[in-house]
């Protein structure tokens, strides 16, 4: 079996998607964070302070998150497609409210009937190892 990697409308799909997430991210557009996610007990988030398992615990978490000092800076963004139900978006982050630090984002994503949804996350933050944080 041959899986499709990068079929260009299935990126751009996803593409798509993970710009909305990020607009929505930056926004603390709740609503649309939790459509983003899919509803299963399945779903998992690993974040920067926290284990979420399941849709119910990442809706919870985000409804009760602060918006403040949610605006970022992304780098080196890579989104790949296998098939045309399945893809991956990984990105760097930068926050000026963590100088000298660099934030690792990567989710999956899936196809639905519904759209396109994470189904697994994980979000860390380590020293940059550039040093730099400029998100260049």
């Amino acid at each position: 079996m041959t899986i499709e990697i990068d079929h260009p409308e299935t990126k751009a799909e996803l593409e798509a998607a993970f710009a909305r997430y990020e607009a929505a991210l930056v926004a603390n557009d709740v609503a649309v964070l939790d459509e983003l996610f899919l509803v299963s007990p399945s779903t998992i988030r690993y974040g920067a302070t926290e284990n979420l398992y399941g849709y119910n615990e990442i809706a919870a978490f985000r409804s009760g998150r602060s918006p403040a000092g949610l605006a970022r800076r992304l780098a080196r963004t890579v989104i790949t497609t296998y098939g045309r139900d399945c893809g991956v978006a990984s990105t760097l982050f930068y926050r000026d409210s963590a100088p000298g630090k660099v934030g690792r984002q990567s989710q999956t994503w899936v196809r639905t009937v519904a759209g396109w949804r994470v189904a697994a996350a994980h979000v860390s933050l380590i020293a940059d190892p550039d040093g730099g944080g400029t998100g260049s």
